[in-house]
């Protein structure tokens, strides 16, 4: 199976710092990258990541406030250098499409741009298939329509190598026997055992809401915003955003394996702070969720594949 990571561009939360950039998340998945959010200067941070260009083939941005998306020319600029003629899909709710589609008429680069608008509905809606696995998305909470994305492995299943010995199958027959589900008597359920898909999930600028905890829902990797720490509770709720007590509450309930934290207010300088915060929440419910506090640069793997029931 090919790597399955993200590799976090940039992390600082409107405004960027002296060690955060603008936003930028991009998901290596199974031979493709997803690149979520690319706020002004992604294109260097992408440079400095090792970050392959002609992979991205998608995207995808949360809401059309400009820290998550003036990013979008440069990359598309740098698509085009090292690319020339190449196409690429750019995503974002269907209130954001024409701030999209213009971003791509500035950026003038010799790239196929596919301007795809989402609705913003309060269940789950079909985005795309990316490498095999569904992307969807769903309303959040903020001051202008915004969505969060879920991108889901159907499941599957893992042979037992012993079992597979004792029925006599092996090389090519154990293909056939996947596709088919019996062959020679024998049972596809005889000799594997399910395997959950994997689940990655991205949630940006919101406020507490239900919709959340449903695209997290069974995430193993999941990114998750937290703009303020809990004594400035108020101003996330005036902003429309996220404490970290909050976002380890959500991932918690969710029953994420691995939070990563991002979307830094300025008036933090040490993220730490609400790393502490996001595991104190996750303790609270006795939740074994992992928490990971972003920083530029970062690569976080996406947890190996778990067998059996989730």
């Amino acid at each position: 199976m090919a790597s399955r990571e993200l590799v976090v561009l940039g992390t600082a939360g409107q405004t960027p710092t002296r060690t955060r950039n603008h936003n930028g998340y991009l998901l290596r998945w199974d031979g493709t990258c997803v690149l979520f959010d690319p706020g002004e200067g992604v294109q260097r941070q992408m440079v400095l990541a090792g970050v392959a260009s002609p992979r991205v083939e998608r995207i995808c941005v949360t809401h059309r406030h400009n820290d998550h998306c003036m990013g979008v020319p440069g990359v598309l600029n740098r698509m085009a250098l090292d690319v020339p003629g190449r196409s690429v899909v750019l995503t974002g709710p269907q209130d954001a499409f024409e701030h999209l589609r213009l971003l791509a008429v500035v950026a003038a680069a010799g790239v196929e741009v596919t301007v795809e608008g989402v609705p913003e509905r309060d269940e789950r809606v079909e985005v795309a298939d990316v490498a095999g696995s569904r992307l969807s998305a769903r309303r959040l909470d903020h001051r202008v329509p915004a969505i969060g994305y879920r991108l889901e492995e159907p499941p599957g299943r893992t042979f037992r190598a012993d079992a597979l010995a004792a029925a006599g199958i092996a090389g090519p027959d154990v293909g056939r026997l996947q596709r088919e589900g019996e062959l020679r008597g024998v049972r596809l359920e005889d000799v594997s055992d399910p395997r959950p898909g994997q689940v990655f999930a991205f949630v940006m600028d919101t406020r507490d809401h239900p919709a959340v905890v449903d695209l997290l829902s069974g995430a193993d990797l999941a990114v998750l915003e937290c703009t303020y720490a809990d004594r400035d509770a108020e101003l996330a709720r005036t902003h429309f955003h996220l404490t970290a007590r909050q976002a380890g509450l959500a991932a918690a309930r969710a029953g994420v394996r691995t939070l990563a934290l991002a979307h830094f207010s300025q008036r933090y300088p040490d993220a730490e702070e609400l790393g502490e915060e996001a595991r104190a929440a996750v303790a609270e419910l006795g939740a074994a969720t992992r928490v990971h506090v972003a920083a530029d640069l970062d690569v976080v793997p996406v947890p190996p594949r778990r067998q059996g029931g989730r």
